[in-house]
C-alpha cells in the first residue's frame, strides 16, 4: 500500500473504530487523526499510549486497532514503543497459537528496521507464549537468548520487568519455587508504581504464588522481603489472611502457633500439606535462628537443652538440626558433643522486622551500658597505675 493511499485510508479506519468504541474515547480518536495528519509522531506517540492504557479499551479493539492502523507508521515511531502496543494488542488473541503468530510477526517487523532492544523486547513476550503452550524447551531457549544479549542495552525498567516476569512464569511451570520467588521479587521490583499499573486481582495472584513459593522453596529459609512487600498486602483481611499468618509464625520460628493453625486452611491445601517435613524444618531452623539472634554476640554458646526447648525437638535431634543449619550456610560454629553445647560463631544475616530492630537497640543499649561501666572502673582503679607511670 502506498503511503497516498495510507493517507486517504486512515480517517476511514480512525471512523470506524470511533465507532466501535465507547462514547469516552471519541475525543482521543479526534486527537490521534490530528496527530497523524500533522505528522507529529512523537505526540502521537503519546496519543496511542493514552489509548492503550484506557480502561475502557477492549483487548479484541487493541489487537484489531493494532493491525489496522498502528502498523500502517511503525517506521515512523519509537520501536521499543510500537513493540509495547504490539504486546498490549497481543493480548487480544483468541488463543497462545494465535498470539504466537502474531508476535513472530512483529519480531519481522521490527528486526528488519534493526532496532535489536525491541528485538530482544519481543523474544521475551515469545518465550511466555511458550511457556502458556508448554514449549518449555522453547521457552528456555528464548529465555538464555534474552539473557546473553539483555547486558547490550541501555537498563530499560520494562523490558527488565518482563524479562524477570517471562523467567518467574518458566519456573512456575517447571515447580521450581525458589527460582520463582527470586526473579519473581525481581519483576516487582522494576516496577515503580505497582498500585496502578497491576490490578488487584492480578497482585493478590502474585501475593499467593509468592508465599506458597517461599513455603516449599529448598533454598528459601527466610522471609522477610517478602513479608515487608506492598504486594503481600493484598491478602490481609482476605480469604488468604492465613498464608499471611502462616508466613509471619514460620519466620518469627513460633512454632506452638504454627502447629495451631494447621488444622485450618493449611490442611486443605494438598501442596502444602505435601511438604510438610520441609515446613516444619524450615520453623525449627526459624526457631534456632531466632535463639541465637536473641543472645548477645559475646553469649552465643548455647546448651543442647535450650536448643530442645526453642524449637519443640528431643535433645537426640538436636545435633542433626545443628548440623543441618551448618550445612546450609545459616549458621557457623562447632558442636561440642561431649558438653553437649553449641558454639556459634555467625548467624547468616536477614531480613529485620520491627521486634528484631528493637531487639537490636536493646544490645546496643546494653553495650553503651557496659562500656560506660568499664570507663568508670578504669577511670576510679586506673588512677594509681597513671600516677606511677
Amino acid at each position: 500500500m502506498s503511503q497516498a493511499d495510507i493517507d486517504r485510508n486512515v480517517p476511514t479506519i480512525l471512523t470506524t473504530f470511533r465507532g466501535a468504541s465507547d462514547p469516552d474515547l471519541a475525543p482521543l480518536f479526534y486527537t490521534i487523526e490530528d496527530l497523524w495528519e500533522r505528522k507529529l509522531w512523537h505526540q502521537l506517540t503519546m496519543a496511542l499510549q493514552e489509548y492503550y492504557d484506557h480502561p475502557k479499551v477492549t483487548p479484541a479493539l487493541r489487537l484489531r486497532f493494532f493491525r489496522q492502523f498502528v502498523s500502517l507508521f511503525h517506521a515512523r515511531i519509537n520501536q521499543r514503543r510500537f513493540v509495547a502496543f504490539g504486546l498490549a494488542a497481543a493480548a487480544g488473541a483468541r488463543d497462545p497459537d494465535e498470539a504466537l503468530t502474531f508476535l513472530n510477526g512483529l519480531a519481522l517487523q521490527v528486526d528488519n528496521l534493526g532496532s535489536r532492544d525491541a528485538f530482544l523486547y519481543v523474544q521475551i513476550e515469545l518465550a511466555r507464549v511458550k511457556v502458556r503452550l508448554e514449549d518449555l524447551v522453547g521457552a528456555k531457549g528464548l529465555l538464555d537468548y534474552a539473557r546473553d544479549n539483555l547486558d547490550v542495552f541501555e537498563s530499560i525498567a520494562e523490558v527488565n520487568a518482563l524479562y524477570y516476569l517471562a523467567w518467574a512464569e518458566y519456573y512456575k511451570k517447571r515447580n521450581n519455587f525458589t527460582e520463582y520467588y527470586y526473579n519473581c521479587l525481581l519483576y516487582l521490583a522494576c516496577i515503580p508504581d505497582l498500585s496502578s499499573t497491576v490490578s488487584i486481582e492480578r497482585r493478590q495472584s502474585i501475593a499467593y504464588d509468592l508465599g506458597v513459593a517461599a513455603l516449599l522453596g529448598d533454598k528459601i529459609y527466610n522471609f522477610g522481603e517478602l513479608l515487608q512487600h506492598p504486594v503481600l498486602e493484598t491478602l490481609h483481611g482476605g480469604a488468604y489472611q492465613w498464608l499471611v499468618d502462616l508466613l509471619h509464625s514460620i519466620n518469627q520460628g513460633n512454632i506452638s502457633q504454627f502447629e495451631a493453625s494447621l488444622a485450618g486452611n493449611f490442611a486443605k491445601t494438598p501442596l502444602l500439606q505435601n511438604s510438610l517435613p520441609l515446613i516444619r524444618e524450615k520453623i525449627r531452623l526459624a526457631a534456632l535462628g531466632e535463639a541465637i539472634f536473641a543472645r548477645a554476640s559475646s553469649d552465643r554458646t548455647l546448651s543442647f537443652a535450650e536448643i530442645s526447648a526453642a524449637t519443640h525437638l528431643s535433645t537426640d535431634n538436636v545435633e542433626h538440626l545443628v548440623m543441618r543449619a551448618l550445612s546450609l550456610g545459616l549458621i557457623q560454629g562447632a558442636i561440642d558433643e561431649v558438653a553437649q553445647t553449641v558454639s556459634i560463631t555467625w548467624l547468616r544475616p536477614r531480613v529485620l522486622n520491627r521486634e528484631d530492630i528493637d531487639s537490636m537497640r536493646q544490645k546496643l543499649v546494653q553495650w553503651d551500658s557496659s562500656i560506660n561501666q568499664l570507663g568508670q572502673w578504669i577511670e576510679k582503679e586506673g588512677k594509681e597505675i597513671w600516677v606511677a607511670t
